[in-house]
């Protein structure tokens, strides 16, 4: 019997976060469907490197506020950066 609560859906990365921070995937996922390292050959890289110089004292600061959020400092940059395209989209 199937008894796994259905996952909410969240209004961002950050409500997201918090959710799973404090619930066990287990009550949600029927981990022994899971497949062990699945393949995945037509994937492509969704992502770009990119170089970009910044004051130290900024990327300090950066990494000091994700470090708050436990958070790496490179996936906060790109939530500040999302945020940012959100807002300017919507004007």
């Amino acid at each position: 019997m199937n008894n796994l609560k259905q996952i909410p859906k969240f209004k961002s990365q950050e409500e997201e976060r918090k959710f799973w921070a404090k619930n066990d995937s287990a009550d949600y996922i029927d981990w022994s469907k899971a497949k062990v390292n699945p393949k995945f050959p037509e994937l492509k890289s969704s992502v770009c490197s990119i170089s970009i110089r910044l004051p130290e004292n900024m990327l300090y600061r950066l990494k000091e506020l994700a470090n708050k959020q436990d958070v790496p400092y490179q996936s906060f940059i790109k939530m500040i950066l999302a945020e940012r395209i959100k807002k300017e989209s919507c004007h």
